[in-house]
C-alpha cells in the first residue's frame, strides 16, 4: 500500500515544492499591508486614539471621502478623526508662513511710535532748554504749556482725535500773557496777574493782535504736514494688523477640509504613509482652500504701495525729524517778533483790554531778554502793523539775538527713523504677493513631490494629469479637486475695509502719489568707507551739530551710514539728499556760513554748546 502510495508522492513532489514557494512569499506580503505603518503614523501626528485603527486591512468599510476598491485601514471614526487633525494642520501651516508678516508689521508699528515718543521728547526738551536759557523770566511758567502742546502732539501721533492745528494755537494763546507781561511790558506783572481776568482777555485777543507773527501758522501748518503722514502710517499698520488676524482666523469649508483629507490622509487608508502629494493636485486643493484669501491679493499690493508712499513722506528728507526740531526755532522767532512789535502790541491790547501800562504807547520797545547778550534796542520800531515784514537795519539786530541751538543729541542712539523705514521698506518688499503666494508657499519642499510617483488623490501616479487653475474665485470654477460655493463673508469685509482705507488715505494725502522715492531711504546704500564712528571732527553730517535731530549716525544695518550721499555734500548736488537744518537763531536774510568750511562750523557749533 505503501509502495502505492509512493508513486503518487513522488508524481506530486513539484506541485508541494511550488506551492511552499508562493505560501512564502504570500506570508510577508500579506504582514506588509498589515495597518501596522498606519497606526505609527497615526499615533506620531497625534490624529487621535490609535483605538480607532484596525489591526488589519477590513472590506466593506463605510468611507465618505477616502472611497477605493479592495481592502483599507481606515475607518469612518478614523476619517473624522483626519478631519480635525487635517484642519489643524493647515492652519498651523498658514500661521507659519503669515507669522513673519505679522510679526513685521506688528514690531514696526511699535518701533515707529517708540521713534515718535523719542522725537516728541527731544524737541519737547531742547524748547524747554531754549525757554530756560534765553528767556528764563517766563521758563517756568511756560513749562506746563510746553508739556501740554507735546502731550497733544504724542496723543495726535497715536491716532487720538486731536487737531495739531488747535494744539498749536492753544499753545500760543497761554504764552501770549507771559510774553506780554514778562518779556515786553516786565514792569506790568505787579497791575496784573496771569490768572486774572485780564489773562483771559490776553489769551481770547490774541489770535486777533496776532503778536507773533506768522510763526504759529507756519509751525502748525509744518507740524501738520509731517506730523500727519506719520500718525496715517500707524492706523495703516493697524489696519495691516487687522487683515493678518483675520487671514489667521479663515475658516476653511467643508469641501476644503474633504480636499485636505483626500490630499493628505486617503493614501495612508491603502498602507501609503510615505507618499506625497503631486505639485499641482496640492495647488489645486490649496487654491480652492484658500480662493477668498487669495482675492485680497491686489487689495493688499494697493495697501504695500500706500505704506511706501507714508513712508517716504514720512521719514523721506527728515521730514517728521525736520519739523520738530524747528518748533524750538518757530517759538523763539515768535518771541523775538513779540518784543520787536512791543508797543504797538501794547497799544492794541490797552484799547481791547483796557489795560494802561501808564506809558506812552510810542515807547521803545523793550530789550529782548538774552542771557547771552546784553544788546539793547536804542531806535524805536516803525509805524508797521505786527503783520508787515521788520525794515532792513531790523533784521540785522534781530540777528544777532537769536542764539539758540539744539542740544547734541547722544552717540548711544545708533538708530534714526530713517533706518527705521529702510529697514521696514526692505522687509514690505518680500511680502507684497504674499496673499497670491500663499497657496505655492504650502505646496513646497517636504509637503509635496513633482517626480514619478506621487499621490493624485485617487490613486499613485506619474505625474498629475488634472487642470491646475490659477488663483481668486473665479478661476476656482474650472478646479477639479475642490468646489468654492460662496466668498468668506468675513474676508470679503476685511477687503472692502482695506480697501477703503486705502481710498481715503489717497484722498487725504493726494500727492503721495507725486513723492519721489528717497533712493538712500529705499536702498540703503551708502557712501563707501563710511563708518558709524562718525564724529564732528571728522567732518560728517548727521553727527549731533544742530543739523539733525537723531542720531549722529543713522547707519544702516550693515554698519555703514545711510546719511551721505556720493558726490558732493550740499542738497542741491543730489535732489534726494535731505537738507540741512537751519540752526536756530540765524536770521533769515543771514548767510554768514556760507563761505565758512564744514569743520570750523561744527567746531564752532560745538563750543556755543559748551558755553550753553
Amino acid at each position: 500500500m505503501s509502495r502505492g502510495i509512493c508513486p503518487r508522492v513522488n508524481s506530486c513532489g513539484p506541485f508541494w515544492i511550488l506551492s511552499a514557494v508562493l505560501l512564502a512569499v504570500n506570508v510577508p506580503d500579506a504582514d506588509a499591508y498589515s495597518c501596522h505603518e498606519v497606526r505609527t503614523a497615526f499615533q506620531l501626528r497625534q490624529v487621535g486614539p490609535l483605538s480607532r485603527v484596525p489591526e488589519t486591512p477590513g472590506t466593506d468599510v463605510d468611507l465618505l471621502v477616502c472611497k477605493h476598491q479592495g481592502p483599507s485601514c481606515c475607518t469612518r471614526k478614523m476619517e473624522e478623526s483626519y478631519q480635525i487633525a487635517v484642519k489643524r494642520e493647515t492652519l498651523h501651516n498658514i500661521h507659519s508662513y503669515s507669522y513673519e508678516l505679522e510679526h513685521i508689521i506688528s514690531g514696526h508699528s511699535d518701533a515707529f511710535q517708540d521713534m515718535f515718543q523719542y522725537l516728541l521728547s527731544f524737541s519737547q526738551g531742547h524748547l524747554s532748554s531754549l525757554l530756560e536759557v534765553t528767556y528764563s523770566s517766563l521758563s517756568r511758567q511756560a513749562l506746563p504749556h510746553v508739556n501740554q502742546l507735546f502731550s497733544s502732539l504724542s496723543l495726535y501721533l497715536k491716532g487720538a482725535n486731536v487737531s495739531v492745528e488747535a494744539a498749536v494755537q492753544h499753545f500760543f494763546n497761554d504764552l501770549f500773557p507771559l510774553v506780554y507781561t514778562r518779556l515786553i511790558n516786565p514792569g506790568i506783572e505787579g497791575h496784573m496777574m496771569v490768572g486774572s481776568e485780564m489773562g483771559d482777555c490776553l489769551r481770547m485777543i490774541r489770535q486777533d493782535v496776532n503778536p507773533f507773527g506768522s510763526h504759529p501758522a507756519v509751525m502748525a501748518q509744518e507740524l501738520s504736514g509731517a506730523l500727519g503722514t506719520g500718525r496715517q502710517l500707524g492706523l495703516a499698520l493697524e489696519e495691516g494688523l487687522e487683515v493678518m488676524n483675520a487671514t489667521e482666523h479663515v475658516i476653511l469649508s467643508k469641501e476644503c477640509v474633504k480636499g485636505l483629507v483626500k490630499m493628505v490622509y486617503c493614501s495612508h487608508c491603502r498602507g501609503l504613509t510615505l507618499i506625497k502629494p503631486c505639485v499641482g493636485y496640492c495647488l489645486n486643493v490649496m487654491r480652492g482652500c484658500l480662493a477668498s484669501v487669495s482675492e485680497l491679493d491686489q487689495t493688499w499690493r494697493r495697501y504695500s504701495i500706500l505704506l511706501e508712499q507714508l513712508t517716504h513722506a514720512m521719514a523721506g528728507h527728515h521730514s517728521l525729524e525736520l519739523a520738530l526740531l524747528k518748533v524750538g526755532d518757530h517759538v523763539n522767532e515768535a518771541l523775538l517778533y513779540a518784543q520787536l512789535h512791543g508797543p504797538l502790541i501794547t497799544a492794541t491790547v490797552d484799547k481791547v483790554c483796557g489795560l494802561s501800562t501808564g506809558e506812552p504807547t510810542g515807547m521803545q520797545p523793550t530789550s529782548p531778554e538774552v542771557t547771552t547778550s546784553s544788546l539793547t534796542l536804542s531806535s524805536s520800531l516803525p509805524s508797521a502793523s505786527p503783520s508787515q515784514p521788520l525794515p532792513e537795519q531790523w533784521q540785522g539786530r534781530l540777528a544777532q539775538l537769536r542764539n539758540s541751538f539744539p542740544p547734541k543729541p547722544s552717540k548711544n542712539n545708533k538708530h534714526s527713523l530713517r533706518t527705521l523705514s529702510r529697514d521696514f521698506l526692505m522687509y514690505l518688499q518680500r511680502y507684497k504677493s504674499f496673499f497670491a503666494a500663499l497657496p505655492e508657499m504650502l505646496c513646497e519642499g517636504e509637503n509635496v513631490v513633482d517626480d514619478a510617483t506621487c499621490w493624485s488623490g485617487d490613486d499613485v501616479v506619474k505625474s498629475y494629469s488634472g487642470r491646475v487653475v490659477g488663483n481668486g474665485l473665479h478661476a476656482q470654477r474650472q478646479n477639479p479637486e475642490v468646489k468654492v460655493r460662496s466668498p468668506d463673508p468675513t474676508l470679503a469685509e476685511v477687503k472692502e475695509r482695506l480697501e477703503r482705507f486705502t481710498q481715503e488715505t489717497q484722498e487725504k494725502f493726494p500727492n503721495l502719489g507725486q513723492i519721489e522715492a528717497w533712493d538712500e531711504l529705499s536702498s540703503g546704500e551708502t557712501e563707501e568707507g563710511s563708518t558709524t564712528d562718525c564724529d564732528d571732527e571728522d567732518g560728517c553730517q548727521a553727527s549731533g551739530d544742530g543739523q539733525e535731530m537723531t542720531s549722529q549716525t543713522n547707519g544702516s544695518s550693515e554698519g555703514r551710514p545711510a546719511g551721505r550721499q556720493p558726490g558732493g555734500d550740499r542738497p542741491h548736488d543730489n535732489p534726494s539728499k535731505p537738507p540741512s537744518v537751519r540752526v536756530i537763531g540765524k536770521s533769515s536774510s543771514g548767510n554768514w556760513a556760507q563761505d565758512c568750511s564744514l569743520a570750523l562750523l561744527f567746531a564752532a557749533l560745538c563750543l556755543q554748546w559748551t558755553l550753553f
